[in-house]
């Protein structure tokens, strides 16, 4: 099977199923890029054909056994010199330095060099490399993770952006902080749910009507703010000063709203605000940022709930997935 390849109204190939196996497991070709083999009558988003996988097995019905039909592939562009049909004659590939728009090496000095299987390029790519020019890795520093098209955020900024939305909650509830350590603060000896409600009945009775007003007009409105950030652009207001959002661990885009506000947020905030005042919320998170520092995709607990990553923000990830049709 010889498989071609499109970016950016530019074509490459042709490759073997292998070869693009391995450079979709690298990130080298992208979900996003265009693909055209025998037993496709067009050209068809990768992630189409392989349901959004970094993996492609083609069904027997896209196998066929004729040799490649040369009007089916002028709908992309390819370089004028590189005809297709003496592509085909010397089953060379047309290398992704000239697809994406990186000078290639003479053909001098690689005509007796034995090329990579991925690419005519003599280096072996690695998961950290990605050829997207307008990706997030323009981004990227020497001690950045790169997954695909994505830089991983680092995990001290994650910490500071946890700290961030943190303290905007205790900023919200200081008022009621405030009366609640005037009226003596909160007792040691609530052993039961009656004795926390009865205490909480209390309490609404001793503090000022205005107080409570306060306080509950700030929460709504950080909470408002909060949801609002998360749902349209992945980023609490923690990540949007830190710069990182929370995207689809497959895609790299915005994740469907039950894993973004249901898993990752709402069920979170279940979670977490029983502890709010104790050592066990920071113990969870803890035990969530060691996860990530161990793991090779920065994956903590959250991360695993909800299937996502952390990464460092781009616009690229804003747009939104083509549907399949």
């Amino acid at each position: 099977m010889q498989i071609f390849l499109a970016r950016n109204n530019v074509q490459a190939g042709p490759y073997t199923l292998d070869q693009l196996n391995i450079m979709l497991t690298s990130g080298e070709v992208q979900l996003d890029d265009l693909i055209w083999h025998e037993g496709l009558d067009q050209w068809q988003r990768v992630g189409n054909l392989t349901n959004n996988q970094a993996f492609y097995r083609p069904a027997a019905t896209h196998i066929a056994t004729p040799e490649v039909n040369d009007s089916i592939i002028n709908n992309v562009t390819v370089f004028p010199e590189d005809d297709i049909a003496d592509a085909n004659k010397d089953k060379q590939s047309v290398s992704l330095d000239r697809l994406y728009g990186k000078p290639e090496r003479s053909k001098d000095t690689t005509k007796n060099t034995k090329a990579d299987m991925t690419t005519n390029r003599q280096y072996k790519p690695t998961g950290n490399v990605s050829l997207n020019k307008s990706g997030a890795n323009k981004n990227a520093t020497a001690n950045d993770k790169v997954i695909g098209n994505v830089v991983l955020a680092p995990i001290m900024s994650r910490l500071l952006a946890t700290a961030i939305d943190w303290l905007l909650l205790i900023i919200a509830f200081l008022p009621l902080f405030m009366a609640i350590n005037k009226l003596g603060g909160f007792p040691t000896d609530l052993a039961s749910m009656d004795q926390m409600l009865a205490f909480s009945l209390n309490l609404a009775e001793k503090i000022p009507q205005s107080t409570q007003l306060i306080s509950n007009v700030m929460l709504f409105g950080l909470v408002t703010i909060q949801l609002v950030f998360i749902v349209l652009r992945g980023q609490s207001i923690g990540k949007v000063i830190t710069g990182i959002r929370v995207v689809d661990r497959t895609t790299h885009r915005l994740p469907s709203f039950f894993r973004l506000v249901g898993m990752r947020t709402i069920l979170l905030v279940l979670i977490y605000l029983p502890f709010f005042t104790t050592f066990i919320a920071a113990l969870l998170l803890a035990v969530n940022y060691y996860m990530a520092s161990k793991s090779p995709k920065n994956i903590g607990w959250h991360d695993k709930l909800a299937k996502t990553l952390v990464v460092k923000a781009d616009s690229s990830q804003l747009v939104k997935e083509p549907k399949i049709k």
